[in-house]
């Protein structure tokens, strides 16, 4: 049997049955699946179910929450029942708030959010936060670890930096994967699967260069040979 590929497939899906056909059809060949804000808040708990179906896949629930400690504590307990595998929260939150989630859902992998790929050199410096990027993400992923986060979401561009900042230790995911050829849409810091996953990712967030495509479960399988190729 062929071990699923570290890829969270972002399920970024306009209802609730597209979700769920992406979701069976990538299942096969992924590790996990990703919920994202808008699926959430227009179906609720049931689309975790629904995209976990009876494979039981990895849900990563992607909420970033940002708020202060003890709504966040809260907020991180109420999807705890729901048992997904990865929760997020901005790190930019503070480590307090970071701590306050971790402690609220023990169960959940919590995955501090570092700088956002879609936020380029000069958005941080508009918004404060001093550059540049690598070294705002390296802070931010310190704090995080400290404050008990065990992942981080940085985009590929900072992944080695992060992975020497923090050790072997803790799960990083990263958004803005895109194999060769396909657009960057609104990600800015990217970079291809393979180069990622050398680079010292442990999870890849992948949308829609699978589930654009005409077959998104071939689609999934093509990206997962290539990086069982590159091994």
């Amino acid at each position: 049997m062929t071990t699923a590929a570290p890829i969270a497939v972002a399920l970024d899906a306009p209802d609730l049955e597209t979700a769920a056909r992406w979701a069976s059809l990538v299942t096969p060949h992924v590790s996990t699946v990703k919920v994202g804000l808008e699926l959430y808040l227009r179906y609720g708990p049931d689309v975790i179910a629904s995209v976990r179906g009876a494979s039981g896949v990895r849900v990563f629930l992607d909420l970033k929450l940002h708020d202060i400690p003890n709504t966040v504590a809260g907020a991180a307990r109420a999807v705890a029942r729901l048992r997904p595998s990865i929760l997020t929260v901005h790190a930019a939150g503070g480590p307090a708030m970071i701590r306050a989630a971790v402690e609220a859902a023990p169960h959940t992998q919590i995955a501090a959010v570092t700088v956002l790929t879609s936020l380029t050199e000069g958005d941080l410096e508009r918004i404060g936060l001093a550059g540049p990027a690598e070294d705002a993400v390296r802070r931010l992923a310190a704090l995080s670890v400290e404050a008990g986060a065990t992942a981080l979401v940085c985009s590929p561009n900072e992944v080695s930096a992060v992975r020497s900042e923090v050790g072997d230790g803790i799960t990083l995911i990263t958004p803005g994967v895109r194999p060769t050829g396909a657009a960057t849409q609104d990600q800015m810091r990217v970079a291809t699967p393979e180069q990622a996953l050398a680079d010292g990712a442990d999870l890849l967030v992948i949308g829609r260069p699978i589930t654009g495509s005409p077959d998104p479960g071939a689609a999934a399988a093509a990206i997962a040979a290539s990086l069982r190729r590159a091994s």
